[in-house]
């Protein structure tokens, strides 16, 4: 299961990558073409051509976890980028799944805590 860790980070794979990887696939891709650590306590997001699916690689404690997302109708918001993988934050990566845009104007943005000496 997803757990809720709110700064755990998130990687996606941009563009459109082949569904039929499992794990090992994956991992594989993660590691050689992103030269990322599939390892990590982080999200490792990949989409497929018509951004309807979605498979999500995650490490925990002694194995490996791969979710799938299917959606029914409409397309998730994928970005199109110059580079191989993007970093967001959890809850962008909330909002993708909730079919919105990873930018926000409307949100509210995080309060951070305010050291005073």
């Amino acid at each position: 299961m997803i757990s809720e860790i709110s700064n755990r980070l998130v990687y996606l794979a941009c563009g459109s990558t082949d569904l039929r990887k499992s794990i090992d696939g994956l991992a594989v891709l993660v590691k050689e073409s992103f030269h990322l650590d599939p390892f990590s306590p982080c999200l490792f997001v990949f989409c497929n051509r018509k951004r309807d699916k979605l498979k999500i690689l995650q490490w925990e404690h002694n194995g490996f976890w791969l979710h799938y997302r299917r959606l029914e109708r409409g397309k998730f918001d994928w970005p199109t980028a110059h580079t191989d993988v993007v970093s967001i934050s959890y809850r962008e990566f909330r909002w993708l799944l909730d079919g919105l845009s990873l930018k926000q104007n409307q949100a509210h943005k995080a309060v951070k805590q305010r050291v005073i000496l």
